[in-house]
C-alpha cells in the first residue's frame, strides 16, 4: 500500500511508454530485490542508532538521481537512426533489452533508498527478523503488483498521447521529485 502513488511508480508510469511491461516489471523485481532486500536483512542494524547523517546522504542521492534523470529525460532527441552512429558502452547496454532491466532495477534501487516503503520495508525487517526470505518475497511482489497497474495505465496514456509529450512529461515528473525532494529536504 505504501508504494501506492509514489516517486518510483511514477518513475514506472514514465517506463510504461518506452518499453515492454515484461522488461519494467523484471527491473522491478531486481531492484526491489536490492532496495528492499537490504532494507529488510540490515533492517536489526540501522533500526538500532538514529543515524540522521545517513538518512540525510540517502535522500540527497535519491533527488539527485530524478534530477539527474529528469535532465537526461528533457535533453533526449530523437535520432535518426541510419545516419548517426552510436558509440560508448551506455548506448550499446541501452540498446539491448537486459540493459534497460539494470536501468529500470537501477532507479528503482536507488528511487526506494530512504523512501516510505524502504523504510516499511526496513521496519518489518526489525519486527520480524526470522522471516526475512518472506518478507523479501513480499516487497517484491508487492513492489510488481502496484507498479503492474502504473504499467497499464502508463500503456493506456501513451496510446491516447503522442510520445513526444510522454518524454517530456517524464522529464517534468522526474525534476519535480527531484526539485520537491530537495526544498522538502532543505526546509
Amino acid at each position: 500500500m505504501s508504494e501506492l502513488g509514489d516517486k518510483t511508480q511514477l518513475l514506472v508510469l514514465s517506463f510504461s511508454s518506452k518499453m515492454k511491461s515484461f522488461t519494467i516489471l523484471l527491473g522491478v523485481a531486481l531492484g526491489s530485490l536490492f532496495s528492499h532486500g537490504i532494507a529488510i536483512i540490515f533492517g536489526g542494524i540501522l533500526g538500532s542508532f538514529d543515524n540522521l547523517w545517513l538518512h540525510s546522504v540517502l535522500k540527497v542521492i535519491t533527488y539527485s538521481s530524478f534530477l539527474f534523470f529528469g535532465v537526461i529525460t528533457l535533453m533526449n532527441k530523437e535520432e535518426d537512426t541510419s545516419s548517426s552512429k552510436k558509440s560508448g558502452i551506455l548506448n550499446k547496454i541501452s540498446n539491448l533489452a537486459i540493459g534497460y532491466v539494470f536501468i529500470i532495477a537501477f532507479s528503482i534501487a536507488i528511487g526506494e533508498l530512504g523512501d516510505k516503503t524502504f523504510l516499511a520495508s526496513l521496519g518489518l525487517g526489525i519486527e520480524f527478523p526470522n522471516t526475512k526470505i518472506f518478507l523479501i518475497l513480499g516487497a517484491i511482489l508487492g513492489m510488481v503488483t502496484s507498479d503492474a497497474i502504473a504499467i497499464l495505465f502508463g500503456k493506456f496514456l501513451s496510446s491516447k498521447v503522442s510520445s513526444n509529450f510522454m518524454n517530456v512529461l517524464s522529464g517534468i515528473i522526474f525534476l519535480l521529485f527531484g526539485i520537491g525532494g530537495f526544498i522538502g529536504f532543505l526546509f
